[in-house]
């Protein structure tokens, strides 16, 4: 019986044109009131549960760019249920790919591309858990396997994700939140396979939590300290806040760090000054906060701050906050309108966006200066720094916006290497919006 079934899977050229996960795999009930649909792709068939002999049955020709083979792998057979047996799962399931065996099968698997997953997690079972469990992502990390996506909302509930490598917009689940959350300030940051939002709902902050191994929104563990406009940045599975307005709207310096994996918040040593509305980065394994507005006078502060994960010290970095044009005369002229520093970092070199003169500007971190090298996309608009994502991604920095016209307009996804040199900017995808980029991050796993 088993023969008569079996596939032939083709680690050949082509590639599957959709994102089967949810669709074809048996997942159990998660507990959360949010609502669970298809990760969609973006203009392609919504895929639907009911799909589910043809979509299997498509799934087994996948590109895993390793020659070709002949084995035995049997798909999920949507009529058994965790009451009914094992229908679907092989014998010897937990070898994955037979005729090379799981530790082979698991190496193999380290070097798809991960918007192959979902097809990989509806070919059986052992699949499926191996992919939900997160096990291959953190086998990923710990090999330096790693692929950025661009996760961003243009509007209140609805998220988007990009892939930069197969250019392809696909849609998360809806966010079922109340309508204070949905309009209020909100910040976002990935960590993991996660992606956090947070703001206030109608008395207190929330966190929104999207997980990329069920696709699905869930709430998140709240800080100790509940906070907004604060600077953020992620590294592997932690993530690190700094500074932000409490709910009272007070100025803070305090620190947290976060760590996907347990889920839980650690508060760090307090930063040397209040500060909100600044930037966080990831360079060289430290933390880095950025500009922001502060102190009793709430003025722009143009210092930065250094956070050591071993050591737990704090340590001030002058002029890191990017200058304004006019040099650091100016550099005090900001106001609460303006957006926080525009950064990123990319092969621990740290890069600015100056909106105003369109211009990106690279931080000497040996003469603590900054000097421009080039231009931002000429269609990148924004309005004081807002509806603008600058954003490292991997080996390169990206942009993500367009321009606006009587209500109607496009996003565009601008990316450029700088160890190619000057900014040389490539489209990699743009599409039909109204509305300006609001939240934006980077998930790297």
């Amino acid at each position: 019986m088993l023969e008569e079934r079996s596939f032939v899977v083709n680690f050949g050229s082509k590639r599957s044109s959709t994102w089967g996960f949810m669709s074809t795999c048996r997942i159990e009930k998660i507990e959360s009131h949010q609502e669970k649909r298809p990760l969609e792709i973006e203009d392609e068939e919504i895929i639907h549960p009911t799909k589910t002999r043809k979509q299997s049955e498509g799934y087994a020709n996948l590109d895993l760019g390793l020659g070709f083979l002949d084995l035995s792998i049997v798909p999920i057979d949507q009529s058994d249920n965790d009451n009914q047996g094992n229908a679907g799962d092989d014998a010897d399931s937990s070898s994955l790919i037979h005729a090379i065996g799981r530790d082979n099968s698991i190496d193999c698997l380290l070097k798809c591309s991960r918007f192959d997953y979902g097809s990989l997690a509806s070919l059986n079972r052992t699949f499926r858990d191996l992919i939900r469990s997160g096990e291959l992502y953190r086998l990923r990390r710990n090999n330096g396997i790693i692929e950025h996506w661009v996760y961003f909302s243009c509007h209140l509930v609805q998220w988007e994700a990009f892939d930069p490598i197969k250019r392809r917009w696909m849609n998360l689940p809806t966010m079922s939140s109340n309508t204070c959350f949905q309009f209020s300030d909100k910040e976002s940051l990935a960590v993991g396979t996660e992606l956090l939002v947070l703001g206030k709902e109608v008395l207190d902050h929330v966190i929104y939590k999207y997980s990329l191994l069920t696709n699905s929104w869930s709430f998140g563990q709240l800080m100790n300290e509940p906070r907004c406009l604060f600077g953020s940045a992620s590294l592997g599975e932690i993530a690190i806040v700094a500074g932000g307005s409490d709910p009272n709207g007070k100025i803070v310096n305090s620190a947290e760090l976060y760590n996907s994996e347990s889920g839980e918040w650690e508060t760090l040593p307090n930063m040397l000054k209040t500060r909100k509305m600044c930037s966080g980065v990831f360079m060289d394994n430290k933390f880095y906060v950025i500009g922001g507005i502060g102190g009793s006078d709430m003025k722009p502060l143009t210092c930065g701050e250094e956070y050591d994960l071993d050591t737990r010290v704090w340590k001030e970095i002058p002029n890191m906050s990017p200058v304004r044009t006019g040099g650091a005369a100016n550099a005090t002229s900001a106001t609460t309108t303006e957006a926080p520093p525009l950064v990123a970092v990319v092969d621990n070199e740290l890069y600015a966006a100056d909106c105003a003169d369109m211009e990106v500007r690279k931080y000497d971190k040996e003469k603590k200066e900054w000097e421009t090298v080039g231009r931002l996309p000429e269609r990148a608009d924004s309005m004081n720094g807002w509806g603008i994502a600058f954003r490292g991604c991997g080996d390169r920095v990206i942009v993500i916006g367009g321009p606006r016209t009587s209500g109607t307009g496009f996003i565009e996804v601008n990316s450029w290497a700088p160890r190619d040199g000057p900014p040389q900017w490539t489209m990699l995808g743009r599409k039909q919006s109204s509305n300006f980029v609001y939240n934006c991050a980077v998930m790297g796993c």
